[in-house]
């Protein structure tokens, strides 16, 4: 299990902040909601002076005032007794028993006084003021009654009423900006509490160091690559087709480079894709991978491997039917079935076969892979997910190694786990992970750095604008696809450009 530490519990709160401020604002409203619907209470308070009668000597004064001092926390106990309360409530005619006065009755001590203070809280401001005060008499009259010695006329003890109650103005209670503070604090507090929690249940992959600390158990495998969310993607399968310097386009970029660096001695030039489970964004990598290789002046095959739910074909507006299953059962070659997408070709699935499992480990299989890594300087292959089926391992033989997708928010950590493990039980090697899918506002590990060149005037922009809708009208090309021409020295200084750091 992992240690998380204070900077993993500030990233839970920035991440669930919606959460906090939902709850904060909602704690706020019970507290306006309470302060509304509450009665308001008034409190009166009557003070009176604990006294010793008739000692005039001034070592017998300070003796009695010491003893007044500790007599008097005595008395504060008498004052909710029903020789008091009993008598006050028929004198008041009070709609209460006097053990429901009492409950109303608090008393206070200053620390070194003889001073004794009655409050009584009341809903009815001048009602809590008549209370206090009878009850200040009724109690004056039982202490004297009690501490006045058998066959004596008077009292040693006198309580002299030094401040009488009187009505208040405003409620003690509620406390409008005390529930307001509360409600917030208990709200955000809730929050924090409930984000924490959340993330601490939640196993999905939601940053590189996540999946980093995924592969670590399998190997090492390396991450790649992140490649941002972008809502227009399902209608432009190209990111560089959409904007050719956007960021989700440099993602790709990105990805291709440090996948050269994989294995500088020997780099993997037949490149499968997949993930763990379906809908992880593998057939958009597939694609702009292929895109960004053949940007870099190589020339590219994308395959279309998964013979259960392809679809490269689909997305690039090409056809379906003729492809790897046409060439595998011998009806036509790769060159005749091959198709154009622009920079890069396309080998599509071809018609789904009953034993896509079967036709996949082949030696059939093998060999159409082997004579496209022949021709061409790169091979993708888009495959199907690892754990679902048993496709993708039966591959691996036809294979330098395989690129996993990983999308953000969804594909929990065991999954990745699980899907590189399956790949290594048959020999297979990884060559990376790459988290797909991720939002542009919650990836902290990308930089918003980049750059655009100059263009020519409104005429240009229109160019650009249209670009995507020619590709998209021009008829899919089914025969030999020429490879590409090589870069000419300015093409080659434009995608060392690209390729480099800074740009001006």
């Amino acid at each position: 299990m992992d240690i998380l530490d204070l900077s993993d519990y500030l990233r839970f709160l920035v991440r669930r902040w919606r959460i906090i401020v939902a709850l904060g604002l909602l704690g706020t409203a019970v507290g306006v909601f309470v302060t509304h619907t509450t009665t308001p209470q008034y409190q009166a308070t009557s003070t009176l002076f604990v006294s010793l009668q008739d000692w005039d000597d001034t070592v017998k004064l300070n003796q009695g005032n010491s003893f007044a001092q500790a007599r008097v926390r005595s008395y504060a106990e008498v004052v909710t007794s029903p020789y008091v309360t009993g008598p006050v409530t028929e004198l008041l005619r009070l709609d209460m028993t006097p053990s429901q006065l009492a409950r109303k009755i608090t008393t206070e001590v200053p620390l070194e006084t003889v001073l004794l203070k009655i409050t009584v809280t009341d809903t009815e401001p001048a009602r809590a003021a008549r209370i206090s005060n009878a009850v200040a008499h009724r109690f004056a009259e039982v202490i004297a009654k009690i501490e006045r010695p058998e066959g004596a006329r008077i009292s040693p003890v006198r309580l002299s009423i030094t401040g009488h109650a009187t009505k208040p103005k405003t409620p003690t209670s509620p406390n409008l900006v005390l529930n307001l503070a509360l409600g917030l604090v208990a709200g955000l507090g809730l929050g924090a509490g409930l984000a924490v929690a959340r993330e601490s249940l939640d196993t999905s992959v939601r940053s590189r160091s996540d999946l980093t600390r995924c592969l670590a158990p399998t190997g090492g495998a390396a991450v790649l690559g992140s490649v941002v969310l972008d809502q227009s993607a399902s209608r432009h399968a190209v990111a560089a087709d959409d904007d050719a310097f956007g960021r989700r386009a440099e993602d790709f970029r990105r990805l291709r480079t440090n996948l050269r660096f994989v294995d500088i001695d020997t780099p993997p030039k037949v490149i499968a894709v997949t993930s763990a489970v379906p809908a992880e964004g593998k057939t958009s990598i597939s694609i702009n991978l292929a895109s960004s290789l053949a940007e870099f002046g190589s020339s590219v095959c994308l395959v279309d491997a998964d013979l259960r739910r392809p679809s490269v074909a689909a997305a690039l507006g090409l056809v379906q039917d003729a492809g790897l299953t046409t060439v595998m059962i011998g009806q036509a070659n790769a060159e005749d079935v091959m198709q154009s997408a622009g920079s890069f070709s396309v080998l599509a699935s071809g018609v789904l076969p009953p034993n896509p499992a079967e036709m996949l480990g082949s030696e059939q299989f093998r060999s159409v892979v082997r004579s496209l890594a022949d021709r061409f300087d790169h091979v993708v292959i888009d495959t199907a997910p690892v754990l679902p089926v048993a496709d993708t391992p039966a591959m691996a033989s036809a294979v330098d190694g395989y690129l996993l997708a990983a999308r953000y928010g969804k594909t929990s950590r065991s999954q990745v786990t699980d899907a590189v493990r399956a790949l290594q039980d048959v020999g297979a090697t990884v060559l990376g992970s790459v988290l797909n899918m991720v939002p542009a506002k919650g990836d902290s590990e990308q930089y918003g750095y980049g750059y655009r060149p100059k263009t020519s005037g409104r005429r240009e922009r229109l160019r650009l604008r249209l670009r995507p809708r020619l590709r998209r009208r021009r008829p899919a090309t089914i025969g030999a696809f020429p490879a590409p021409a090589a870069p000419t020295r300015k093409d080659t200084t434009s995608v060392a450009a690209q390729e480099g750091g800074d740009h001006h």
